[in-house]
């Protein structure tokens, strides 16, 4: 283990359908979030289903397929790095944010 690399891969469900922002410098930046499931039985047998939600951004080449081909509900595999930020809301107070940002996506299922 020489590097360590900030490697994300998930797979998952579209929870919207993507929101595409045309920079003017020509560039797109796709934001949309996915869905994973995890399901376990508990101590009682109970079947449980845990969802979780993660926000995504994708950018250039990455973004236009997105735009092109991604709807909510669609399965997709993705890959990136994850991001953090933070910025401030109108009233002054301060928000993070953590983001994966896709590098690449594979589209699956028939949703």
């Amino acid at each position: 283990m020489n590097s360590l690399k900030n490697k994300v891969q998930l797979i998952g469900n579209l929870g919207n359908d993507p929101e595409v922002i045309a920079l003017e410098s020509g560039k797109k930046l796709a934001k949309f979030s996915i869905a994973t499931n995890e399901t376990y039985k508990n101590a009682q047998g109970e079947k449980i289903t845990d969802t979780q939600w993660h926000n995504v951004i994708a950018w250039g080449k990455v973004a236009e397929l997105t735009e092109n081909f991604l709807t909510k509900g669609k399965e997709v595999v993705i890959e990136g790095k994850l991001t953090s930020r933070s910025y401030e809301t109108k009233t002054g107070e301060k928000r993070y944010i953590t983001e994966v940002v896709c590098q690449e996506l594979l589209m699956i299922g028939e949703k």
